[in-house]
């Protein structure tokens, strides 16, 4: 149960993909339904100055303390995610206490944030969750050490790389790539060849964080899949190393079949410095599917945006928890004018 969630969790790093794209890589739909797409991406509005509003950005704040009180464990796992990008200085205490919560998905999430941030004085507590009962768990915990500078057990992620459960596998390809050592390729080359299709698409996406080229061509190929989530994946995956190069293969998902596929690409191409995605996010904006709003929500938080904060204080009082701890993400990204 841990896995899935962890797979999606970490995918945006595993970056804030939110658990949003569900059936990240496994050769299915997901559900999804074909949407039409136009030809040539939305017309992109043209930029209006606007003041940052920095009562909308303390509502933001508030919303993501909110969710860290949900019942529901994945939005508490969305809400360390945001944390630790948005608001690291001021959340380190409730990263700390999640460490010890009850559901092992909010544990994974406050491990990967505590080395993520480099958070110095939890060593005592990841020494002991290197031998957590959830695999997933350990596999962080050595990542969580690893960055804090404690390599003692660090070779212990290739034994987990030939794990028999493929969801430990395709997470420790996962930390491998973001512990950022081209050491670690030794061990992931050899999982190119894994049976597990999920596994070799998280494999591919950490050779392509450590600047193997094989890697990127395999996510350009799973990025035209015919199947939308590995689209999902392979374009998120494309653009973490935020290498401009990638931009014509982003680019083109953003007349996607798939709803979901083009705001995918509409956020990546925001990562990579373009705001061609902003009139996709608009149409996502205005989606029946909250799923899609809250696509939309981080499409316009990667693109930063400020005169993107109207459709994001909407979206902060939605319906969804989701879509709010999204649009309460997206909202602490924007840049000022």
């Amino acid at each position: 149960m841990i896995a899935t969630s962890i797979k999606h969790s970490r995918l945006t790093v595993l970056v804030l993909s939110l658990a949003l794209l569900t059936g990240c890589g496994g050769g299915g739909s997901g559900g999804q339904k074909v949407m039409p797409q136009p030809k040539r991406p939305p017309k992109v509005p043209a930029t209006q100055r606007v003041a940052q509003d920095l009562g909308l950005q303390e509502s933001a704040k508030r919303e993501i303390k909110h969710a860290l009180a949900a019942n529901d464990p994945v939005l508490k796992a969305h809400a360390i995610e945001a944390i630790r990008l948005v608001m690291p200085a001021d959340g380190q205490s409730d990263i700390l206490a999640a460490m010890a919560d009850p559901d092992p998905l909010v544990r994974f999430a406050a491990v990967m944030a505590v080395g993520d941030l480099k958070i110095d004085d939890t060593r005592p507590e990841l020494q002991q969750m290197a031998d957590d009962q959830q695999a997933a768990i350990r596999v962080a915990s050595l990542y969580a050490l690893h960055q804090l500078g404690d390599y003692r057990r660090s070779k212990e992620l290739e034994k987990y790389s030939q794990d028999l459960v493929p969801s430990v596998r395709a997470t420790t390809a996962v930390v491998l790539g973001l512990i950022g050592d081209p050491s670690a390729l030794k061990v992931l080359r050899p999982m190119q060849r894994d049976q597990n299709a999920t596994v070799r698409l998280q494999v591919a996406e950490a050779m392509w964080r450590l600047g193997d080229e094989a890697g990127r061509d395999e996510l350009i190929g799973a990025a035209v899949s015919r199947y939308p989530d590995d689209q999902m994946v392979a374009t998120i995956a494309l653009g973490e190393p935020r290498d401009v190069r990638v931009r014509p293969h982003v680019r083109a998902n953003l007349t996607a079949d798939y709803a979901e596929v083009t705001l995918v690409a509409a956020r990546v191409m925001g990562w990579l410095g373009s705001d061609e995605g902003f009139g996709v996010a608009l149409i996502g904006f205005k989606s029946p599917d909250p799923r899609q709003r809250a696509l939309a929500a981080l499409a316009f938080g990667a693109i930063g945006r400020l005169d993107a904060q109207d459709y994001l204080a909407k979206l902060l009082k939605d319906d969804n928890p989701e879509v709010r701890i999204a649009a309460a993400t997206a909202i602490l990204q924007l840049k000022a004018n």
